[in-house]
C-alpha cells in the first residue's frame, strides 16, 4: 500500500532536519523489545539489554507504550523545537502533552494491541500524573542505554544532516527527498511512502516537513502526523553500518607523554563504555588508580559519567575520540 502527503510550495520551504533524542529512545527500546539479533547493532545490544532486564524497564511504562512493532504514542516524539534537542527538552514537552492528545494515542494504541494493559488504562485515566512516571523512567533507559554511545550516535546524525543539508544547496530539496530511503519518493508536489510504519494521516503537509535521520530506524521509514504540527519523517542515517567500529587505534606515545600512560590507557579502553570495575580488571591498574584517573579525565572533558543502576559506566567524548585518532 502507498501513503502520499502532498506538499505545497510553501510546505516545501518549511521542509528543515533536526536530531531528536526521543526518536532514538523509542527506536532503540524497540530494537530491544524484538526477540531477533538487531545486526547492525548487535555489540550495544547485548551490553543493553542486560541491564535493560536488572532495571526492570522490559516491564514497565515504556513497555507497555512501545509494542515490538506498528503505531507509536506520537506523544512521546514531539516536534523539536530545533535542530538539535536536548533530552530535557523534549522531555517537557512530552509532559505538556494534553491530555485529549495522550488519550487519543493510548486508544490508538488499545486498537492495535491483542492486550489491554493496565498501565495504559491508568495513563488513560490520569494522563497528567502518570506522564511524570513515563518521563522518569525515559530519563533512566537513557542514562544506560544511549548516554554513554551519545557521542559517536550524535556525531553520526549530525554528518547524515550536514550532508544532505548540502545536497539541498547543491540539487534542491526534491533530489535529497528522493534519497532518503527506497520506500521514499518524491513525485510532482507529493511525498509517497510505501511500507510505511506508524501514523501518517493528513493528506497535505500543512507545516511542512521534519526530517529526522535515526541511528536505530533502520530498516525502516517511521512517521509522525499530528496537525497542525509538520509532519515527522524519521529514517535510516547514512553510514549506519560503522556506527560501532572501533574508533582510535592504539594510544600513541605523544597522547600519552601528555595524559601518561594510565589515562590513555584508560582512554583507549573506553572504546565501549565501561565500569570502573571492568577498566581496572582489564587494564590491571587498581580500582583506586582507576577512579582517580577517571576523575581526572572528566574534569578535562575526556570521559562521561552515566548511572546504570548501582554502576556508573565512563564513555569517552567526542574530544578524546579526536584526540586518541592520529591525524593524517
Amino acid at each position: 500500500m502507498e501513503y502520499a502527503l502532498t506538499f505545497s510550495a510553501a510546505d516545501l520551504a518549511k521542509t528543515r532536519f533536526a536530531v531528536s533524542p526521543m526518536w532514538e529512545i523509542v527506536t532503540s527500546f524497540r530494537l530491544l523489545r524484538n526477540e531477533a539479533e538487531p545486526p547492525l547493532h548487535r555489540g550495544w545490544a547485548a551490553q543493553v539489554r542486560p541491564r535493560l532486564v536488572r532495571s526492570g524497564l522490559d516491564r514497565g511504562w515504556l513497555a507497555a507504550l512501545i509494542p515490538g512493532d506498528g503505531y507509536l504514542a506520537d506523544f512521546l516524539n514531539p516536534t523539536p523545537a530545533g535542530p538539535f534537542p536536548e533530552l530535557s527538552a523534549e522531555l517537557e514537552a512530552i509532559r505538556r502533552s494534553t491530555p485529549e492528545q495522550v488519550r487519543s494515542d493510548l486508544d490508538e494504541l488499545a486498537r492495535k494491541s491483542r492486550r489491554p494493559s493496565p498501565r495504559l488504562r491508568l495513563l488513560h485515566e490520569e494522563p497528567g500524573a502518570v506522564l511524570e512516571k513515563v518521563t522518569e523512567e525515559i530519563e533512566t533507559y537513557w542514562e544506560f542505554a544511549l548516554a554513554p554511545y551519545w557521542s559517536r550516535v550524535r556525531q553520526l546524525l549530525e554528518a547524515d544532516v550536514f550532508h544532505r543539508a548540502r545536497q539541498v544547496a547543491e540539487h534542491g530539496a526534491a533530489h535529497v527527498l528522493n534519497e532518503l530511503h527506497d520506500s521514499v519518493r518524491w513525485d510532482e508536489g507529493t511525498l509517497r511512502m510505501v511500507r510505511r510504519q506508524c501514523a501518517l494521516q493528513q493528506n497535505e503537509a500543512g507545516a511542512g516537513l521534519l526530517l529526522v535521520p535515526s541511528a536505530f530506524a533502520w530498516p525502516r521509514v517511521l512517521t509522525r502526523s499530528v496537525a497542525p504540527e509538520p509532519a515527522q519523517l524519521a529514517y535510516p542515517a547514512r553510514g549506519i553500518g560503522t556506527l560501532w567500529e572501533p574508533r582510535a587505534a592504539k594510544a600513541t606515545d605523544a597522547v600519552a607523554a601528555v595524559l601518561g600512560r594510565s589515562r590513555t590507557l584508560l582512554l583507549a579502553e573506553l572504546d565501549t563504555p565501561a565500569s570502573t570495575t571492568q577498566l581496572a580488571r582489564h587494564s590491571g591498574l587498581s580500582a583506586a588508580a582507576v577512579s582517580q584517573h577517571l576523575m581526572a579525565l572528566r574534569n578535562a572533558g575526556l570521559v562521561t559519567g552515566h548511572r546504570a543502576g548501582r554502576s556508573v559506566l565512563y564513555a569517552r567524548t567526542a574530544v578524546a575520540d579526536a584526540l586518541l585518532t592520529p591525524a593524517g
